[in-house]
């Protein structure tokens, strides 16, 4: 799994095998696990598909010990997932964040959605 951010060039829902960002909300006390869609929502089967995998990818990292022996300074810390995308998801993507957001609450892992808006969310952001 790559967590370098630095390769901005290779991230996104469609780069499953890539952490996008990793955070430290020391306001919450979570670890912060961001995905970025820099693209608009398409309604297509192969974005829902991308999104799957991704979110897949992020768990297996979070839960499988993987996040730890890379950053053991998270080790035991909650854990949330985070999609910021630059729109609003169509229904069909809605209606699978839902199901996902009640499936990983059994783990402890919160999921969060942020519509930043058409071109991302700016530079002043720190993820560009």
């Amino acid at each position: 799994m790559t967590s370098d951010p630095n390769l901005s060039s290779v991230r996104g829902v469609e780069h499953a095998h890539v952490i996008d960002l990793i955070a430290d909300d020391t306001k919450t006390g979570e670890v912060t696990l961001i995905m970025l869609e820099e693209r608009p929502w398409d309604g297509s089967e192969l974005r829902l598909f991308q999104l799957q995998e991704k979110i897949n990818a992020y768990l297996s990292f979070a839960l499988d010990g993987e996040m730890a022996e890379s950053y053991p300074n998270f080790s035991g810390r909650k854990i949330r997932l985070q999609l910021d995308c630059v729109g609003m998801p169509d229904s069909e993507v809605v209606q699978f964040l839902s199901m996902v957001r009640e499936q990983i609450a059994f783990q402890g892992i919160n999921l969060e959605v942020r519509v930043m808006g058409e071109g991302g969310c700016g530079s002043g952001c720190g993820c560009h």
